[in-house]
């Protein structure tokens, strides 16, 4: 490889939540950041395929397609296993690479992903409605309307970040002083404080998900067992969509703490071929790069094909270009190496080639256009 083209093999678009205001603004940000292939991985949901190809063709950059489900493994749950959820047992988040374009997915495994993406959206609705029996508890004078919610704040398919989004923006529209908010804050939150500065929208959505949607929270709905599909129907849906199955690791967290999955690497690495995984991804500000490099490093001379993404599944609009927890101004060159061989292997895929000099020339054009 005579140029190394830096790769963001992992982002989500508003069609399942995330930081950017659309697709334009997403592909418009790695152009000015110089990373010119660039990966769609939203959560049960291939919808901005086509808005993601014509916006990379008319930039130039190369695309690549994703998609990202949470799955549970029964074994691993009745062994009271911590996989890549550090707070679930068993609970599995697993991405595809590489999918078909256009979208080939039918039949059962179309079924099966309509069916989760309704029961995930249905979940959401039920929230909404215990949130809504709070703010009438503690007279907050507004309910929040759930078809607007979805309507105005998604694509269709609809999360707990966008209930807290929609709390937020609600709050805003409805105290227009800061002391008045703070009152507000308050008497919703149960009498605690708002801890997060007013105008810190990321900071004020992550702290009403935090007090009022997760477990203890006021407006807390446990999730429907059938939200989760077991990790190998999830596996099917994506080599039936054309994709490689991708197993998603945390590594470290920023006390140095891995999973109980994770903590072995040679027997993750082992248990995962035998679930017949042979690609993985890492998001970058989790970790820090002596044990991104050591992971990563491992995982390839492993056989795994390896690719890294920065997600942007939070309110936090942060930077394209990939750092990690302790070097913010971009990956090491053996990173930057690493994660471009996996997207030539992932491109190449994806245009039903195999071979690394393929998905490299194929990125070339892309950008050379």
């Amino acid at each position: 490889m005579s140029t190394i083209i830096d790769v963001n093999a992992h982002m989500h678009t508003p069609y399942s939540f995330s930081a950017f205001s659309g697709i334009d603004q997403a592909l418009d940000m790695a152009i000015e950041e110089g990373v010119g292939v660039v990966g769609i991985n939203d959560f049960y949901s291939m919808e901005g395929y086509s808005d993601w190809k014509s916006g990379c063709e008319k930039r130039h950059l190369c695309p690549i397609m994703g998609i990202e489900f949470i799955s549970l493994n029964s074994e691993d749950q009745a062994a009271g296993l911590r996989v890549n959820d550090p707070n679930n047992p068993g609970r599995t988040y697993i991405s595809g690479k590489g999918l078909a374009y256009p979208v080939i997915l039918k039949g059962r495994e179309a079924s099966l992903l309509k069916e989760v993406r309704e029961e995930s959206n249905a979940q959401v609705e039920k929230m909404c409605a215990k949130l809504n029996a709070h703010l009438d508890t503690v007279g907050a004078g507004f309910n929040l309307d759930f078809n607007k919610i979805v309507s105005e704040l998604t694509k269709g398919s609809v999360r707990e970040r966008h209930l807290a989004k929609a709390l937020r923006m609600a709050i805003e529209a409805r105290f227009k002083e800061g002391l008045e908010r703070a009152a507000a804050y308050e008497r919703i939150f149960g009498g605690a404080p708002l801890k997060s500065a007013q105008d810190n929208v990321a900071a004020v959505e992550n702290e009403i998900r935090s007090k009022l949607l997760k477990s203890g929270g006021a407006a807390f709905v446990p999730e429907d067992p059938k939200a989760f599909l077991p990790m190998e129907t999830v596996c099917e849906i994506i080599k039936a969509a054309g994709g490689i199955p991708t197993y998603p690791f945390l590594a470290d967290n920023a006390k140095g703490e891995f999973t109980d999955f994770e903590g072995d690497l040679q027997k993750a690495a082992d248990t995962l071929k035998k679930r017949g995984f042979n690609s993985v991804e890492f998001i970058t500000t989790r970790n820090t790069t002596k044990v991104l490099e050591e992971y990563s490093g491992y995982l390839q001379d492993e056989g795994f094909t390896v690719t890294f993404g920065s997600e942007h599944n939070t309110p936090a609009l942060e930077p394209i270009k990939l750092r990690t927890s302790d070097h913010p101004d971009g990956l090491s060159e053996k990173l930057r190496i690493t994660n471009f061989r996996g997207a030539c292997k992932v491109v190449a895929h994806q245009s039903g080639l195999d071979s690394i000099d393929a998905g490299e020339e194929i990125i070339m054009k892309s950008l050379n256009k």
